[in-house]
């Protein structure tokens, strides 16, 4: 096995019988009966008054959690207008006036409005590119077929997610660098599964550096797309103070999710609110191709350091 220059990539997997992770139901609008948004929390619209909307931001304003959008027209609702909405955390952190976004758009009785899954708007250059790669991936997983799982010493396939901050990530980007990778999700609650594996992923980060490991970069793919947005992954990334110059977290089209799980081996299946998974590491060189494999979620940080390609 190649032993300098090493990409690594820890990738969630699952196995019936395995450990679960529950998902917790996704949480309601917020607002008080002021008419305008709040941080208080309210009572909110059923769970069916929900409305796409597309839109581009005009301002933030942090100190009251809100984003000022000049949405387009909801058909049957509301005309096109400029409007305030209130976010979570994770999406102000990573919102800049001129986006354009989609999102859910859900009223609460006292009259405030929410906006939750909020996504680059697929019709910009950015959407188009991720689209694009999606459609690759999925005609590339369907050509190889029963083959469509990489052994040790393929090379792993081309793909275009957005990161923690909207920007779009594509692979080719990581040639020649050494990159650390997994497969999570940020709503599982089982310690000893996505948790400790990005508890893990921090302290190879840490390692590293002392180290001196030259051009590595950190990668976590979300296993749970439909909900892991890119503001979502950026309030988890806050949260556990995730030093993200030099660790990607990524999602994406639910389509390209999928595939990558398929063609890295990872099976993942959702049983009501259920999702369970192990864990797998792989060893990838710096030009993309597969050098070793160990399933299981027993690894040590200090191992894969050790492996990788060092001054």
């Amino acid at each position: 096995m190649k032993q300098n220059g090493l990409v690594v990539l820890a990738a969630g997997a699952l196995l019936i019988g395995a450990p679960a992770c529950s998902r917790p139901a996704q949480p309601g609008a917020a607002g008080t009966p002021t008419g305008r948004p709040s941080k208080t929390d309210g009572q909110s619209a059923a769970p069916q008054e929900r409305y796409a909307i597309t839109g581009e931001i005009v301002r933030l304003e942090p100190e009251r959690q809100v984003l000022v959008v000049r949405h387009d027209e909801v058909p049957g609702y509301m005309p096109a207008m400029t409007m305030e909405f209130l976010v979570s955390a994770g999406e102000l952190a990573r919102a800049k006036p001129g986006q354009r976004i989609r999102a859910e758009m859900i009223p609460s009785q006292g009259g405030d409005f929410r906006l939750e899954k909020i996504w680059p708007d697929e019709r910009t250059v950015e959407g188009r590119t991720v689209a694009a790669a999606a459609l690759q991936l999925r005609q590339d997983t369907h050509t190889r077929g029963k083959q469509a799982y990489r052994e040790v010493g393929e090379p792993v396939p081309e793909f275009a997610l957005y990161d923690q901050d909207g920007r779009v990530v594509q692979s080719s980007r990581f040639r020649g660098r050494q990159i650390m990778l997994n497969f999570i999700f940020t709503r599982c609650p089982v310690a000893t599964m996505c948790p400790a594996a990005t508890a893990k992923m921090v302290t190879v980060q840490h390692l590293a550096r002392e180290a001196r490991v030259p051009n590595l970069e950190l990668i976590s793919i979300t296993l749970d797309p439909a909900y892991d947005t890119p503001g979502v992954l950026k309030e988890y990334a806050l949260v556990r103070g995730i030093d993200t110059s030099n660790f990607s977290l990524l999602t994406g089209p639910e389509t390209a999710i999928k595939d990558l799980l398929k063609q890295f081996g990872v099976i993942a299946q959702l049983q009501g609110d259920i999702l369970q998974h192990t864990l797998t590491t792989l060893l990838i060189d710096p030009d993309g191709r597969i050098t070793h494999r160990a399933d299981g979620s027993i690894w040590e940080p200090r191992e894969f350091v050790q492996k990788m390609r060092h001054p």
